[in-house]
């Protein structure tokens, strides 16, 4: 454990500048007067975050940027054209970083290996299914979201549980054959491809057969195998935990489903504190290569941080999935839906009400991860946390640019 670290008088300007200015094709035009107020795309001031991702600059700084000595080399990274900018723009008024296109030769054999990885190894899904797979571009997405992997191999850790996480959504809560109905059991099973069974040897069998049973299952225990080869016993139980975490929120909303109930807004957003990206950011450093030590990983300062990277990006899912869910048959909850229901207000109030609280998050998560960032001037906490801004970024950059998936409502 640090105690009473002190803070030294560069605290203000650690960690490396994060935030670059990369301009986004296609501005959106701004929103209206009364939709949404302090939301710019990319502040003309910095952030509370932004100065302090800057990196030192005075005499003996050196080892202390990020973006000099604490860099990883990428020594399976060919140097490549720059890639041409994704179509796709940005919600109006959404508080957002823009970010350098990701790296198209890492981008085209992240693809590769991962649809490898789904036909050959786990069987993850029919042939009637490519396209979606396709559609997904999630080569594109964690390439994004992990600037400073070290390798492709360290990419595909974060790769595959992605893909694991979307297919048991997919296939027991969503699209193809989910359902609340029964979900708690099939989750718990499934469960138990992350966290190990551990029974008598007359019954180990028929759970270890059990794994291969459906592509859910089949994903989630050979992403989790290659993700604790790779991982600390510390960084492969934090990953647990937050999966258990995940699976409750699933839990819940499945709940409210079965009962035809609309949560207040306070209790969708509690939902969604579980049911959110925060298994994908917390891998941060097993991606990058290097790892965040348990003690200062459960810092109630570090899990406020984290938990608000996680609603945030969530919030942003919301909002981009919203014309998608109201096309699928039956009722999504979403937070643009929840707050027009419980707050009557129209679709279109209730969506620009849902920007102003993804871009209260957004400045909360920065203003939280810069006192962390003075209170711990460590580097690894300094790398975990711009680990995390740069999973933020990339997050919204992949919704912003997949428009096989997604598109924006008719509001402006």
């Amino acid at each position: 454990m640090v105690h009473h670290v002190p803070v030294p008088p560069t605290a203000p300007q650690f960690l490396g500048a994060l935030h670059p200015p990369v301009p986004i094709p296609g501005p959106p035009p701004p929103p209206s007067p009364s939709a949404v107020r302090d939301t710019p795309a990319v502040p003309a001031a910095d952030s509370a975050l932004q100065r302090i991702l800057r990196g030192p600059t005075g005499l003996g700084t050196t080892s202390l940027s990020l973006t000099r000595g604490d860099a990883p080399s990428l020594p399976d990274q060919v140097p490549s054209a720059p890639a041409a900018p994704a179509e796709g723009r940005a919600v109006p008024g959404l508080y957002h970083h823009p970010v350098p296109e990701p790296d198209p030769v890492r981008v085209e054999e992240v693809s590769s290996r991962i649809k490898r990885w789904a036909e050959d190894e786990v069987q993850l899904y029919p042939e009637e299914w490519e396209g979606q797979f396709d559609g997904f571009s999630v080569g594109r997405y964690m390439v994004g979201c992990h600037p400073d992997a070290p390798t492709v191999d360290h990419l595909m850790l974060a790769t595959r549980l992605m893909v694991a996480e979307n297919a048991l959504d997919d296939c027991y809560c969503e699209d193809h054959g989910g359902s609340p109905v029964g979900l708690g059991g099939r989750i718990l099973l499934a469960h138990t491809a992350l966290d190990q069974l551990h029974t008598t040897a007359e019954y180990a069998p028929a759970w270890q057969e059990s794994l291969t049973s459906d592509a859910p299952r089949r994903a989630y225990h050979s992403a989790m195998d290659y993700f604790v080869r790779a991982a600390t016993p510390s960084q492969a139980d934090r990953y647990r935990h937050d999966m258990a975490r995940l699976h409750m929120g699933y839990l819940a909303e499945a709940a409210w489903a079965e009962t035809d109930h609309v949560p207040e807004v306070w209790e969708y957003l509690a939902m969604r504190q579980f049911n959110n990206f925060r298994p994908c950011p917390t891998i941060t450093d097993t991606v990058g290569g290097y790892e965040l030590p348990a003690d200062l990983h459960a810092q109630p300062d570090m899990q406020r941080v984290i938990a608000l990277a996680g609603n945030a990006t969530t919030i942003v899912n919301d909002l981009y999935s919203y014309t998608k869910e109201l096309n699928s048959p039956g009722r999504h909850l979403n937070l643009p839906v929840v707050i027009a229901e419980r707050e009557q207000l129209s679709e279109r109030d209730a969506y620009l009400k849902a920007v102003a609280v993804h871009n209260e998050l957004m400045h909360a998560f920065e203003a939280a991860a810069a006192d962390l960032a003075a209170s711990y001037p460590l580097p690894a906490v300094l790398r975990f946390l711009r680990g995390l801004a740069a999973w933020v970024d990339g997050n919204h950059d992949w919704h912003r640019t997949n428009t096989y998936r997604y598109s924006l409502p008719d509001f402006w």
